[in-house]
């Protein structure tokens, strides 16, 4: 192999490309990406980046590029792959030959219905350029709508109360964080966010949303959409390749075709420790361990996945954790730790633990939820008493 093309120059595509050279690729690396910025992370982008206003947290700064002899494209997009040529056609007609091809296209945020994309009170939140324009409509007394209660839209809205601005959040389902989040986790969190003064509707459908005109409803300065994500998909299924919830790969991040690889946001692959199931995660250390894996493999490592699912959440002084998937669990354990912590294990029906969610100040809960992935990933059946009790040290039921 002379040639590996990475598309997609977020986290997931700057870590496979690093990952590349540090396993020993001699070859060519191009990265291609379609902002005008280096590679750099999102999390912080409804967090202190969007406080700050500041630069993006980039992943590497150019010098780094430079010296793994990474080719970085930025403000390059890739236009079509032909599979039979091995060859990437970018939108300025610049042909790519390759050896091997990773897409790790990601994931862009779901546009509502009706909504004109130039809107400029009506923002979704993905890259740096929109973080700054939703922080420049931040201003103290200003009235921020959400529409969504995921982890993006309640970040944002402590953000925007750490600014001054007044919020008001709406969710169409029952209560928020509804996905992969324990109910009673989701309450503490809301709970923390009326005490800071956010409005928190949640069973309510939203007929329209609108720029201008009389609107009977929710009036804001700016509305920020966080209704979910898309997998960036298009050039893969124009390619041919198979499509599931995402882009289909394998254990080993192999696409349908044995010399493209898919990684990140974008893709959908079997999870080990849970028989299979395919899923597709939006996740930073998801984005960070496929990066790696999809190097490996792209080199002919054949390994396979490993990593159980991992999730955080900053809001205002609290980090939420979650190691694994709680849907299925027959049987949750509660372990209070002091200083309003606490971690909730999920089992299953053969008591096997499959998930646990934790929140506390600061990083009260990380060490425990990183040693509950460790017991995941052992497929360990802890006894219920023994996970409830603080005294309990996990470090010792991981050792037995």
């Amino acid at each position: 192999m002379t040639h590996i093309v990475i598309i997609g120059a977020g986290e997931c595509g700057a870590r496979a490309a690093f990952a590349l050279r540090e396993k020993g690729f001699d070859g060519e690396v191009t990265l291609i990406g379609a902002e005008p910025h280096l590679p750099y992370e999102r999390p912080p982008l409804s967090k202190d980046g969007l406080a700050e206003a500041s630069l993006p947290k980039f992943v590497a700064d150019a010098a780094r590029y430079e010296e793994a002899r990474i080719t970085v494209l930025i403000g390059a997009t890739a236009r079509s792959v032909d599979r039979a040529q091995k060859t990437v056609t970018l939108s300025d007609e610049r042909s790519l030959d390759y050896d091997r091809l990773l897409l790790a296209t990601g994931a862009r945020p779901r546009a509502f219905p009706g909504v004109p994309e130039n809107a400029e009170r009506i923002r979704m939140l993905r890259t740096h350029a929109d973080a700054l324009a939703i922080r420049a409509a931040l201003t103290p007394g200003a009235r921020l709508a959400v529409i969504g209660g995921g982890f993006i839209g309640l970040e944002l809205a402590a953000t925007a109360r750490r600014l001054g601005a007044e919020v008001v959040l709406v969710e169409g389902l029952p209560r928020v964080l509804s996905r992969g989040v324990p109910e009673e986790i989701a309450a503490f969190v809301v709970e923390r966010h009326r005490r800071e003064g956010v409005e928190i509707i949640c069973g309510a459908q939203i007929a329209a949303i609108e720029e201008a005109g009389d609107v009977v409803g929710i009036e804001a300065d700016l509305i920020v959409v966080g209704i979910g994500a898309v997998p960036n998909t298009e050039l893969a299924e124009a390619a041919g390749l198979a499509i599931e919830n995402g882009i289909a790969v394998d254990e080993r991040l192999c696409t349908s075709d044995p010399d493209i690889y898919a990684a990140g946001d974008c893709c959908s692959f079997p999870l080990p420790h849970y028989g299979g199931r395919r899923v597709r995660l939006e996740a930073w250390r998801n984005a960070q361990d496929q990066g790696v894996l999809a190097a490996a493999n792209l080199i002919g490592a054949g390994e396979t996945m490993a990593s159980v699912p991992w999730f955080w959440s900053d809001q205002y002084e609290y980090t939420l954790q979650i190691a694994g998937l709680a849907d299925g669990a027959q049987a949750t354990v509660r372990r209070d730790m002091g200083e309003g912590a606490f971690i909730l294990f999920h089992l299953d029906s053969q008591g096997r633990l499959i998930a646990a969610s934790g929140i506390g100040p600061g990083n009260a809960v990380a060490r425990d939820i990183r040693l509950a992935e460790m017991l995941i990933a052992a497929g360990a059946k802890p006894e219920p008493l023994a996970l409830a009790s603080p005294e309990t040290r996990l470090k010792k039921l991981l050792a037995a």
